[in-house]
């Protein structure tokens, strides 16, 4: 019986005096794998404009429905992205969202991408609801914001390498 208490401090003693495995989070943050799926963006052209075209492909995609999208149409006057509509309502529920990157995948314009951003907390279920204004990427530097104003067929020289259709 002696014995083993004396065996059991010895093990104690030995992992006392090493150096702790914690890292302290909020002081030190660990770098995440290339592979991590975190916190999602809707991503813009340099030019500015909205890559989201409003196809509801990510949205159908979702296994966990965790994603909503309402299309409206582009006009001359207003113009959000170089195609015919954009997203006039895109929202992602985080409490829904599993991270599987299958929205990302479904997007024909690579304009959802989960990103690495990790530290996703909610005070309540209404805060966990991102709506496209807080998803999208800012206004990239020298470009105009969107809504925009174009010229009557010029939307195709958004997108390089974009032919025009006539």
């Amino acid at each position: 019986m002696f014995h083993e208490i004396i065996r059991g401090m010895a093990t104690t003693l030995k992992h006392a005096f090493k150096p702790p495995v914690t890292i302290m989070y909020p002081d030190e943050k660990r770098p995440v794998s290339n592979r991590f799926k975190g916190r999602h963006a809707l991503k813009r052209y340099d030019n500015g404009l909205e890559k989201c075209i409003g196809c509801a492909l990510c949205a159908a995609a979702c296994p966990a429905d965790a994603i909503f999208v309402e299309a409206s149409e582009n006009t001359d006057e207003v113009r959000y992205s170089p195609g015919e509509r954009y997203a006039s309502t895109y929202e992602i529920n985080m409490l829904r969202c599993i991270f599987c990157g299958f929205c990302e995948d479904a997007c024909p314009t690579q304009a959802i991408v989960l990103e690495r951003d990790f530290e996703l907390s909610f005070y309540d279920r209404a805060s966990a609801i991102y709506t496209r204004e807080m998803l999208l990427d800012p206004v990239p530097a020298g470009s105009e914001p969107t809504p925009r104003k174009t010229e009557p067929g010029v939307f195709t020289r958004a997108i390089p390498n974009m032919e025009d259709p006539r």
